[in-house]
């Protein structure tokens, strides 16, 4: 008698040997799996798209000012037709250096409360609600900060700082109300979102098995929040580079606040300056020369790199900070 399953394997082994090997099959995960990549590479080809045209755009700035455009200090379009950005590199720097020095103690705090210190369901509360600051357009802030910081900021603070403080050369000055320290302010208002978010996601990766063991040892809650903090120190480093990217990326409600002077340096706190994205929008549609709209673009290009940069650098810190807190990775 013969075997069944003998005869089972000839016909699978006659069936594999002679099947065409040209013949394949696309399933459905690998038809989502290739149009899932499509999406993704789309996104390298907006980018690649958006830099040739800004290369593009500015190349006759380029070749007119060369690096003399990155150190000029003389924006006169009118007249002599030069262009130089350094005025506007510095003050969007500067303005949100100063959003950060303001936001960071705050977002920290927020972090540190959500993370270690709520319970849960209230903690969740007060995020969202930090987290909808986020969604509020920036001419939001813009038109608050007009009618509503502005004078609060002019009647109540700038005065006694200028009073108490004006032998300092910071604090004197004539004060309009307005000004790149009315403008960081705002900005750190509208970067604490961020900043708290990936703060509380990272203290919040950090193992619990470290809280408890510093509370076995006869650690106080003080100290086990710094040693969660230090465990997850080069997020934190992350997270504020990620802040100070998306402080000089802002555009609108820097714009309404400011001041937009352009001048090297300003003579005080309370003085108005200017930004690279402020004078864009400024000024734009305002151009009437082609040197004119390349210098425009110009700028356009720097601001896109150096937010590229900080952007890439920020994640790239944060997302080896998380996969450290997680145990993936030693330091």
């Amino acid at each position: 008698m013969r075997n069944p399953l003998r005869t089972t394997h000839f016909f699978y082994k006659l069936n594999t040997q002679y099947s065409s090997p040209l013949k394949w099959h696309i399933t459905g995960d690998s038809l989502l799996k290739i149009i899932s990549a499509l999406f993704a590479s789309s996104v390298l080809l907006f980018l690649g798209l958006m830099v040739y045209e800004l290369v593009n755009g500015s190349w006759l700035s380029i070749q007119t000012f060369g690096l003399n455009f990155l150190i000029g200090t003389k924006w006169d379009p009118a007249i002599s037709q030069v262009f130089g950005a350094l005025p506007l590199i510095l003050g969007t720097t500067v303005t949100s250096v100063i959003a950060l020095l303001i936001s960071v103690p705050i977002s920290l705090g927020i972090g540190l409360a959500l993370s270690e210190y709520m319970p849960k369901k209230f903690g969740f509360a007060i995020s969202f609600l930090v987290e909808l600051l986020a969604a509020v357009p920036s001419v939001i802030y813009g038109l608050w900060g007009i009618y509503v910081l502005i004078p609060f900021l002019r009647d109540h603070v700038y005065l006694y700082l200028r009073t108490f403080f004006g032998f300092i050369p910071i604090f004197s000055g004539p004060i309009y109300g307005g000004g790149f320290l009315t403008a960081s302010i705002v900005l750190a208002i509208m970067v604490i979102p961020t900043i708290s978010s990936i703060l509380r996601d990272l203290f919040s990766a950090v193992p619990n098995s470290l809280r408890e063991a510093m509370i076995a040892l006869g650690a106080t809650k003080w100290e086990t929040v710094k040693a969660v903090v230090s465990y997850a120190r080069s997020g934190v480093i992350g997270a504020v580079i990620l802040g100070f990217g998306r402080a000089v990326g802002e555009t609108m409600a820097v714009t309404m606040i400011i001041g937009n002077k352009f001048q090297v340096w300003p003579s005080s706190l309370f003085d108005a300056w200017y930004t690279m994205s402020a004078i864009i929008a400024n000024e734009l549609l305002e151009a009437t020369y082609d040197l004119y709209v390349s210098a425009l673009i110009n700028i356009a290009l720097v601001l896109l790199f150096v937010t590229l940069v900080i952007n890439i650098l920020s994640r790239l810190i944060v997302w080896r900070s998380i996969r450290l807190v997680r145990g993936i990775v030693k330091e």
